[in-house]
C-alpha cells in the first residue's frame, strides 16, 4: 500500500536523489530536460509515493510545454526505487497522475520513453511532434486525456514560456 501526496519543498532533495539513483549519470543532459529549464513543474501533478514506513518508493513530475500552438503536459521523470520495482508502482503513479491531470482540465500528455511500457498506459507514438534533438522520433509518445486531443496537433515541442 502506497500513500500518494503532492511533492513538497521538503521532498525535493529526496526525490532528486531517487531520480539520480534510477537514471544514468548525466540525466539532466537529455534533450527533454531543455524543456524543463527555467520552468516550474506542475505542482498538483508532482507526486510522491511513500510506503507505510514513510519511505519514498516512487515519484513523478509533469511540466507544461507547447506543441506547435497547443499546450500539453510533458510527463517525466517517473521513477520507482529499485527495491520497489516490479510491484506496479510506476503504472499506478502514471494512471493516478493522468486521472488527476484530466480532472485539472489538461487535454494531452507527451513523453519520451519506451513504447512497450507506456502503451500499457494508453500512450501511442506521435506523428509530426518534434522533440528537441537528439530525440528518437519512435520514442515520442502521447496520450489524449479528452477525445481527439492530439488530432491535428503537430510541431516543435517548446517550453510553455518560450515562443
Amino acid at each position: 500500500m502506497f500513500h500518494l501526496a503532492q511533492e513538497s519543498n521538503e521532498d525535493w532533495w529526496e526525490v532528486e536523489a531517487l531520480y539520480d539513483l534510477c537514471f544514468a549519470p548525466g540525466r539532466e543532459a537529455l534533450s527533454s530536460y531543455r524543456l524543463r529549464d527555467g520552468v516550474d513543474p506542475v505542482a498538483q501533478l508532482s507526486l510522491t509515493a511513500r510506503d507505510e514506513d514513510h519511505i519514498l518508493a516512487g515519484a513523478i513530475r509533469f511540466w507544461p510545454v507547447q506543441v506547435g500552438t497547443d499546450v500539453a503536459l510533458l510527463l517525466g521523470p517517473v521513477a520507482v526505487h529499485p527495491t520497489r520495482q516490479g510491484e506496479g508502482l510506476g503504472g499506478f503513479l502514471i494512471r493516478e497522475s493522468l486521472r488527476k491531470a484530466k480532472e485539472l482540465g489538461w487535454h494531452r500528455v507527451i513523453l519520451v520513453g519506451d513504447a512497450p511500457y507506456y502503451e500499457r498506459q494508453g500512450f501511442q507514438r506521435l506523428e509530426g511532434v518534434i522533440m528537441p534533438p537528439p530525440t528518437n522520433p519512435d520514442r515520442v509518445l502521447g496520450v489524449a486525456l479528452t477525445d481527439s486531443a492530439w488530432d491535428g496537433v503537430v510541431g516543435q515541442v517548446k517550453p510553455l514560456n518560450q515562443t
